[in-house]
């Protein structure tokens, strides 16, 4: 078995710069370290548990097969704040019939990204035997 410390999803934007500016900005995640010089200079953000690496540049967008799931405290407050910070929603929060709360947005380049509140009386929240 690999004995996995840390992980990060990694993304090469079209356009590194206009892509820092929605992950920092508009989302205002927060910069765990920067690497490197010039336009495409490497960024990584804190993202929960884990981290989102924006790195060099690519040609063309990323597969429509990529997705970033985040879990956020309150959906309805992240719709209100991404709103007044100029995001594009692509789907206001509403209730799954799976239980999660959900709103999608997406970066620059297309990356879809579900914003995700876990209710209360989700299962996801009540773990047995612990």
């Amino acid at each position: 078995m690999v004995h996995v410390l840390s992980s990060r999803t990694l993304l090469r934007p079209t356009d590194p710069e206009r892509s820092r500016a929605f992950y920092g900005g508009r989302l205002g995640l927060a910069v765990y370290r920067e690497f490197g010089t010039g336009p495409e200079r490497g960024t990584v953000y804190f993202l929960g548990g884990g981290f989102l690496e924006l790195s060099g540049r690519s040609d063309a967008p990323p597969s429509p097969a990529v997705r970033l799931w985040l879990q956020v405290e309150d959906v309805a407050a992240a719709h209100a704040e991404l709103v007044d910070r100029g995001v594009e929603i692509l789907r206001p929060p509403q209730r799954e019939p799976w239980g999660l709360v959900e709103m999608w947005i997406a970066d620059p380049d297309g990356t879809r990204i579900v914003l995700v509140e876990v209710p209360a009386d989700h299962p996801l929240r009540h773990r047995p035997g612990i």
